[in-house]
């Protein structure tokens, strides 16, 4: 446990070395990086990764207010001041990629290189709140649309168990835009169990679930809420460029790559103009949104033989 901008956090670390700083998203924990943890502190790298503000033991703020890219940003570089080191190569997936895009375009001179997945940059848009623009191209049903309510997610999680509710997300393989219908809900279940993949556990579920069980889903689901109020704080930033090193990678079967407009973005002109030291792009090919845990192995890999060029 650290303190940093005025919260405690719970931070998983091994290894002597550089620092290696891994980023999680929605809705996971630190454990989410187990294996990428073990394998770069075995290659001479210290490997820390965070529980993010409101989620597992870290503090959870309730005001969504204390949810802005600017809050978050500021609990990573506190970190890496209690790390003692001037610079981190950053790892970011989901989520955690966008916070890693954000601590990227703020602060640039604490990171060496970033290696992000699934979640490209989006760039600001100058008269466009995100929500209303999401609501113009998916529908009120669409995922983050339906997060903006407070407690209606939440309620609709809690109709389901966790560990199954678990299941059915980290294993979820739909193309295209989310889109969860009120009617549904976000706790519907198959009508047949989830049969785990070899890549996830009953012991993975278990511990995902015991930590969200204990702590809920207000404070991951209040990075969603927070979005348009990041758009107003985020306007000295419009057009400014991420100026940092950066390998990205995705799966061909994750939403986010399959989410109107994404692929043409990012094999367009729009990736390389907005992240111009953007040096490598990697499709791998049928693999879902969960990229670093279902494809540990090859991640790890790819994560090293980037931050080793520097």
């Amino acid at each position: 446990m650290v303190e940093v901008n005025g919260i405690n956090m719970h931070v998983a670390e091994k290894g002597e070395g550089p620092v290696v700083l891994f980023l999680h998203g929605f809705p996971e924990l630190w454990y989410s990086w187990r294996h990428q943890i073990v394998a770069l502190a075995a290659r001479g790298y210290r490997a820390v990764a965070p529980d993010l503000r409101g989620y597992g033991d870290t503090d959870a703020p309730t005001s969504i207010n204390s949810y802005t890219y600017c809050h978050i940003v500021g609990d990573i570089i506190a970190l890496i001041n209690t790390l003692g080191v001037e610079q981190v190569f950053l790892v970011g997936h989901d989520w955690g990629a966008i916070i890693a895009w954000y601590l990227c375009l703020f602060r640039p001179d604490r990171v060496k290189a970033l290696v992000n997945l699934s979640v490209a940059f989006n760039p600001r848009h100058p008269s466009k709140k995100p929500i209303e623009r999401l609501r113009t191209y998916f529908g009120d049903n669409y995922y983050i649309c339906r997060f903006q309510e407070p407690g209606q997610a939440e309620a609709e999680y809690a109709t389901a168990n966790t560990a199954n509710l678990f299941k059915n997300m980290l294993t979820f393989r739909k193309t295209g835009p989310l889109i969860v219908p009120k009617e549904k809900g976000f706790g519907a279940l198959p009508d047949t169990p989830v049969t785990l993949p070899s890549w996830l556990s009953e012991e993975d579920i278990n511990y995902y679930a015991n930590k969200f069980d204990q702590k809920g889903f207000t404070g991951g689901l209040n990075y969603y809420r927070a979005l348009d109020l990041n758009w107003e704080l985020t306007a000295p930033w419009t057009e400014v460029q991420v100026k940092v090193p950066v390998k990205f990678i995705v799966g061909d079967q994750d939403l986010t790559y399959t989410t109107p407009g994404a692929k043409e973005y990012i094999h367009g002109d729009g990736f390389k103009r907005d992240v111009p030291l953007l040096q490598e792009v990697v499709i791998m090919e049928g693999v879902a949104h969960f990229i670093n845990e279902e494809k540990p192995d090859e991640i790890n890999e790819h994560i090293y033989d980037f931050i080793t060029k520097f």
